[in-house]
Formats: C-alpha cells, structure tokens, sequence
C-alpha cells in the first residue's frame, strides 16, 4: 500500500522541459518569447485543454531561467481595481533580490470583460510591462479576448496523446511500487482525454484499495464538457463505440453549426472510399435536416444525429492516430450567419405583408422604406412582433 496522503498531482508535477509530454512546438516558442524578452509582444498566452501542463510550463520557466515568479489566479481577481493593485506592481517594480521575473496569470478564462473588468485593464497593464507575461487559459477564442490576443504570442497546446500519459502513469506506479497491469494503466490514460492531471488523480484513487482492478471498474469517467475540437477527434479519430451518439450532447454548440464543423473537416481526416461514406452519410443526415425545417417533424433529429456521429464514424476501417488540425468553417459559417441573422427580417415582411394584404415580394421590395416606422411601438404591437424581431430592428 502507498502513502496516498500526499498529493499525486503536486509531488509529481513535472520539474522540467522534458517532464512535459507532447508539447515539443510549444516548449520552443516559449524558451524564445523568454530568450527575445522584451519584443513586440511583452505576453505570451497558453492556451489548451485541462491539464496539459500550462501553469506547469510557467513555473519550469522559472527554475530553468533561475527568475523569480509572481502568480495571480484570474478567478480571484474579478474586477479592474483588484487586478490593477496586485498586478501593477510586481510589473512595474524591480524585484527585492534584484533578480528578473517572470509574472503568471493563470486561468485568464475567469476575468470579466464588462467595462470595469479585469480583460480590460490586463490588455492595457500588459503594454508597460517590463517583465514577461506568462498567461493561460483553456479557450481564448470567445469574441471578449479579442483585443487580448491582439497584445499576446499565442502558443496553443494540445490533449497529451494517451500513450504519453499511461508512460508517466507507469513511472509513477513503479516509484509507488504499484503493481498493476499495464492495460489497466493504459485505460486510464485513454478515458482522462488527454488531461493529465485527471489521469494522475484516477491512479492514486485506484491506489487506495489492494484490488485495483475492481477498483477501477467502480471509477465513473468524468462527465466533462467536450469543445467542438474534441468531438471532432473523438469521431473522426474512434471506431464506433457506446458514447459515440453521445458526444455532441456536452458540446455547447447548436447542431446546425456543428454539422458545418463536420463537413468543413472530413477531408482532412478521410480520402478515397472513405471520404466518401462520410460525405454518404453526412448528405443523409442533410435529408433528415431539411425534413425537420419543412415538416418541423422534430423526432427526425434522433436520424439527423446517428447519421452525424455514428454514420461519420463508420466511414473509416481503423482508427486514426495523429494530429489534425481540424479548421473552423469561416466560408460556411458566415453564410450560416447571414442567414440566421435576416430570418428575423424574413419574419417581419411575412408579418407586414398579412397585414396589409400584398405579396412577400413587394412588401420586400419596400422594406428599406418601411423599416423606420415598423420600429414604432404601436406598429410592433399591430404586426405582433416578438422580442427577437423588435431588437433586430433596433439594431438596424
């Protein structure tokens, strides 16, 4: 039995650059933003999934460039004025040992971007830094970081591949004398999706009890929220299996958009026979969609769906290993977009031309001119507009 009183996470962090698994590009453009400091950015921003070694690479930074380092959690510093007084300073201000420094914000994700928030007064304190500015987060691409990544060398890191965590799971089981099964070892590396931390944690829980393979069985995988990227790896790259009709269910993300993320990326993972099956089965999952709009018949969804995941899925003969770099669909997306932002237009003509006994055509063709004075509020109350429609209006 092992001395599971201390935490796995903490005693084996990793120490150094080669402790870090599968994040050689990353590991290369932070020791050069550090080697370059100051440059034309004074920032750099680690972005990436949970647990793949983002606050670790800021405090191996410090030990292997001998600065010293002064972190702040974001989640803790929720307005400008507290950001603002701890910040500042340690950017400002010489350290007391007259050492360099390095300056960790971690968990940008938790600043708030109102006004008085602390994205605003992190992108202007960033511009008089004269330290390095080491800042991570798991997902910058939320329209309030704009101007963040604007100020910041952007350095994304990747899921750790799961044969990399079951070999650290494996050193960690032989220091604690462990004697578990390798497959055991390697299922618990898949099932943490590429967080390492997770991976750790589920090995020392299954530490506690001498019966580890029945242990194990009782361990739940984690219910965690899967981004478009990794439902996208998890059909493209997986055989079929029992979550697979599942995924997009914790993606925060309407189908619609999710099934242009789909076939923006099937060629980059499928070619010949197979990239035909998924263009197959995405076209019938288009069927279903376009049964749902016209009939609005919407138990065609559970269709729309297995042809969308398992259909996707099963175009393949084995699984795919390596990296892909899945694109998001902007030509798509913004005809997408464009269409969902003048159905409220499309809605108010229909309306407008019931009401006034002409065709859709004309009362289109007069829109321009008829706009102004349907944003009356008797007018919007006559054609009964809904919320939606009158704050279209508004914005026009």
């Amino acid at each position: 039995m092992t001395d599971n009183l201390t935490n796995w996470i903490e005693k084996y962090r990793a120490r150094s650059f080669s402790d870090i698994k599968g994040q050689n590009e990353a590991i290369i453009e932070l020791k050069n933003f550090i080697f370059s400091f100051p440059s034309s950015k004074k920032a750099i921003l680690l972005h990436g999934p949970a647990g793949v070694g983002k606050t670790s690479l800021a405090y191996i930074v410090k030990k292997e460039f001998g600065l010293e380092i002064f972190e702040l959690n974001a989640s803790d510093l929720r307005n400008s004025e507290q950001l603002n007084a701890k910040l500042r300073p340690a950017l400002e201000h010489q350290s007391l040992f007259n050492k360099s420094k390095v300056i960790l914000v971690d968990e940008v994700d938790g600043l708030s971007s109102s006004e008085h928030g602390g994205i605003s007064e992190l992108n202007s304190l960033i511009e008089n830094a004269k330290f390095p500015i080491i800042i991570t987060a798991n997902d910058i691409w939320d329209q309030k970081f704009s101007e963040l990544r604007s100020k910041c060398k952007l350095i994304s890191l990747k899921e750790v591949d799961y044969k990399a965590i079951s070999l650290i799971l494996q050193e960690i089981a032989r220091k604690e004398n462990l004697h578990i099964d390798n497959q055991i070892l390697i299922s618990i590396a898949v099932r943490s999706k590429g967080d390492v931390r997770a991976a750790i944690n589920d090995l020392q829980t299954l530490s506690y009890e001498e019966d580890y393979f029945s242990n194990y069985m009782n361990i739940d995988e984690r219910n965690k929220s899967t981004d478009i990227f990794g439902a996208l790896k998890f059909i493209f790259k997986n055989m079929l299996n029992d979550e697979t009709m599942k995924v997009y269910d914790s993606v925060d993300m309407p189908l619609e958009k999710i099934f242009l993320w789909v076939e923006e990326n099937i060629p980059n993972e499928y070619s010949g026979e197979e990239l035909y099956k998924a263009y197959e089965a995405l076209s019938i999952a288009d069927v279903f969609r376009g049964r749902i709009r016209r009939q609005r018949y919407w138990r065609f969804l559970v269709y729309q769906n297995i042809f969308l995941t398992a259909g996707i899925s099963l175009s393949k003969k084995k699984p795919k290993i390596g990296y892909t770099h899945y694109q998001k669909p902007t030509r798509i997306l913004k005809m997408w977009m464009s269409n969902n932002a003048n159905k409220h237009k499309k809605t108010i003509i229909t309306k407008y031309a019931s009401k006034i006994h002409c065709s859709k055509k004309k009362a289109n063709a007069e829109f321009p001119y008829i706009k102004s004075f349907i944003k009356n509020d008797i007018i919007q109350k006559e054609l009964k507009l809904n919320e939606q429609e009158i704050e279209w209006l508004a914005k026009g």
